[in-house]
């Protein structure tokens, strides 16, 4: 799928994805060990923001903005998290100043990249992070890439690639990133997935 496929995609099943995610749960809690991290001043980007429920919402205390392809998703986040900056964009190029980021929350959402360009999103990502800012990020376990039909009954498709853990872990190292630990914790959705938490180092 191209990046037009994929907005017009995420579109189309927004407000059934919201539907189907619930804005707690073990990865949301994860959250808060990462705003232990940061310094209370710290502007906190949350990638593929969706409708704002799932992270943006729950990045208290911090200046937050969210990014997202879609401008459905977006609509939604503005209603549910009226004040967070929002941003429509691609993860492989942030329309922010380098520099200028704390931290950065990326829930299922570099996979939607292909693979071959996840080296690019996290150097975007350590582009735009302060030295010794923290990103939380799903990874994959496994290398794959996909495109399933009819994804959550919307007829719309869904485009998921992933490298596997040991090429992302690769390549957040490459972009500067050093792992602070890596855990898999349930997910809304009925399945465990793997999250890293890495620390910006140059």
């Amino acid at each position: 799928m191209d990046r037009q496929e994929l907005r017009r995609a995420w579109d189309a099943v927004a407000d059934d994805y919201a539907r189907n995610r619930r804005a707690d749960g073990e990865d949301a809690a994860l959250i808060d060990e990462l705003l232990e991290a940061l310094p209370a001043d710290a502007t906190v980007l949350d990638v593929g923001c969706g409708d704002g429920m799932r992270t943006l919402a729950n990045l208290t205390g911090v200046e937050r903005i969210g990014l997202d392809l879609s401008g459905r998703q977006l609509e939604l986040a503005a209603a549910n998290v009226p004040g967070a900056g929002l941003v429509q964009g691609e993860m492989t190029a942030l329309p922010l100043a380098a520099d200028s980021i704390g931290g950065i929350t990326a829930y299922h959402a570099v996979f939607h990249v292909p693979r071959a360009e996840h080296p690019a999103v996290y150097e975007e990502f350590a582009r735009v992070l302060q030295p010794g800012g923290r990103l939380l990020t799903t990874v994959g376990s496994t290398g794959y890439e996909t495109v399933r039909r009819d994804w959550l009954g919307s007829g719309r498709a869904m485009f998921f690639s992933t490298p596997g853990r040991r090429r992302t872990r690769a390549g957040l190292e490459a972009a500067g990133f050093e792992i602070v630990w890596e855990r898999r914790v349930d997910d809304p959705l009925g399945s465990s997935v793997p999250f890293v938490m890495a620390e910006y180092r140059e």
